[in-house]
């Protein structure tokens, strides 16, 4: 196992596609929902502990073998906004081409022709670590690091927030993402017995919401 390769996978520079996408910080800073640093770590931590939660324990079960078919079909459940949907396989499909460009490996190959309009991103994640030598704990420590990190970067650019005190909201939060890593290995684990039903199925609405009102607008700076 090389951990050099998670600072890789986990780099803001990887070309996943990520930048584009604000995480739904777009939606809320329009909603006045994040205005200052202090909202924009409750909107994070609201994130982490419901979407990073969810993609951390499917990146997770990717890595520990679990059908992929079968993590993209719970991921869809997991998500009721159409929206998302879409931009989670759009980033699954980017992702893909990034990962098999760094790590070239058959499973790879062989997601790439089972989802040829793109898997969802926090599956295609885990297979991605496991073609790169990496663990569940890894794949579920970027996956939920990414749920904070990516509307963190987008506010520094919606509301030209101060770039050191978006990077101190991320320091602060960084003990509640080990937890939340350590909770969804816990769960991609016991998908392993259980089936994909033991995956969490926590939930944000206004994320939701948001995404489907984000998605109608005529101009935008994010894609999500």
């Amino acid at each position: 196992m090389s951990r050099a390769a998670l600072l890789v996978l986990a780099d803001g520079r990887f070309p996943a596609g990520g930048h584009a996408h604000s995480g739904g910080a777009e939606a809320a800073v329009k909603a006045g929902r994040i205005t200052s640093a202090a909202s924009l770590e409750d909107f994070c931590r609201g994130r982490l502990h419901t979407a990073g939660l969810v993609a951390g324990a499917l990146a997770a079960a990717a890595v520990l073998g679990v059908d992929a078919g079968e993590l993209d079909a719970a991921a869809d459940a997991r998500t009721p906004s159409p929206a998302l949907r879409a931009a989670a396989r759009r980033l699954g499909r980017q992702l893909l081409r990034a990962a098999r460009a760094s790590w070239p490996s058959p499973e790879l190959d062989a997601l790439a022709r089972r989802f040829p309009k793109g898997a969802h991103q926090p599956v295609v994640l885990g297979l991605a670590a496991r073609a790169a030598g990496l663990g569940p704990d890894d794949a579920a420590y970027c996956a939920a690091y990414e749920s904070v990190s990516g509307p963190a970067t987008a506010t520094v650019r919606l509301l030209s927030l101060d770039p050191f005190d978006a990077t101190g909201v991320l320091a602060r939060l960084a003990p509640e993402v080990d937890r939340v890593a350590d909770t969804g290995v816990e769960a991609a684990r016991r998908v392993l017995d259980e089936g994909v039903d033991a995956l969490p199925a926590a939930s944000g609405p206004l994320l939701e919401v948001g995404a489907q009102w984000h998605a109608a607008w005529p101009v935008r700076l994010f894609a999500s």
